[in-house]
């Protein structure tokens, strides 16, 4: 599946173990720099996921509060 597919949850926790590489055993030097851009893209990808989420609510919100 690719990370496009992935719901928000399953991207978090894949960014959480992108993130925790860095505090781990196996961390490098050499491999940090495509690691931090691997993760850096993942998060602006959750961002924007979370700002589309944000807007349908708003948009469910405010039909809502017009039936109201």
């Amino acid at each position: 599946m690719s990370e496009k597919n992935k719901t928000i949850e399953e991207k978090m926790g894949l960014l959480n173990e992108k993130v925790s590489w860095f505090e781990s055993d196996e961390f490098s030097l050499e491999e940090a720099m495509s690691r931090f851009k691997e993760a850096e893209t993942l998060a602006e990808e959750i961002e924007k996921d979370l700002e589309e989420l944000k807007n349908d609510v708003v948009v469910i919100k405010q039909r809502f509060d017009g039936e109201a």
